[in-house]
């Protein structure tokens, strides 16, 4: 059992050893300005909320450090868990793995053996689930939103992807 654990956390460190290492802060020194991660939160909540579901948006900065939490009216509790949870993901593992969603994430997971996998979405506060989407200058990722409550983690995702496309549109202008 022991030489096990051992061999996981030496595949796991291999494994990340080949990735470029991200600083979790700014690298260019762009941030997401917090009337965007407002209103990128908002049309995540709203495009959920035309579809029938009542979710929980969540934006967090390149640290992970939350933003904007906005609870849709009838969310459940466990919502604001899951929808930081996915934006922690997206903006923490995405750089490493070179993944703008929690769903690509999932795919790179898919690709190492299963005692790595579950070690990696082990890592405190990161999430196999869909649902959360980077907010990217250039190549850079600048904060991420997570979206949590709708019946299935691939309609949270469409729902952060119509708040990211939101925040893209104001960014340009």
């Amino acid at each position: 059992m022991h030489m096990s654990r051992l061999a996981v956390l030496a595949a796991f460190f291999s494994l990340s050893s080949h990735a470029p290492v991200q600083a979790q802060v700014s690298i260019s020194g762009k941030t997401l300005p917090l009337s965007t991660a407002i209103i990128a939160a908002q049309t995540a909540v709203d495009t959920c909320k035309a579809n029938g579901y009542d979710v929980t948006a969540t934006v967090v900065d390149v640290s992970g450090t939350p933003q904007v939490v906005l609870r849709g009216d009838h969310a459940v509790i466990h919502t604001k868990d899951s929808s930081f949870r996915k934006a922690y993901t997206v903006v923490t593992m995405g750089p490493i793995f070179h993944v703008d969603t929690t769903s690509g994430f999932i795919g790179v997971l898919g690709k190492y053996p299963p005692l790595v996998a579950q070690s990696l979405a082990g890592t405190p506060n990161v999430t196999a689930l869909p649902g959360g989407v980077a907010f990217k200058v250039g190549d850079e990722t600048i904060a991420g939103l997570g979206v949590g409550g709708s019946p299935g983690g691939d309609k949270d995702e469409v729902c952060a992807q119509a708040g990211v496309a939101k925040a893209a549109e104001l960014l340009k202008k």
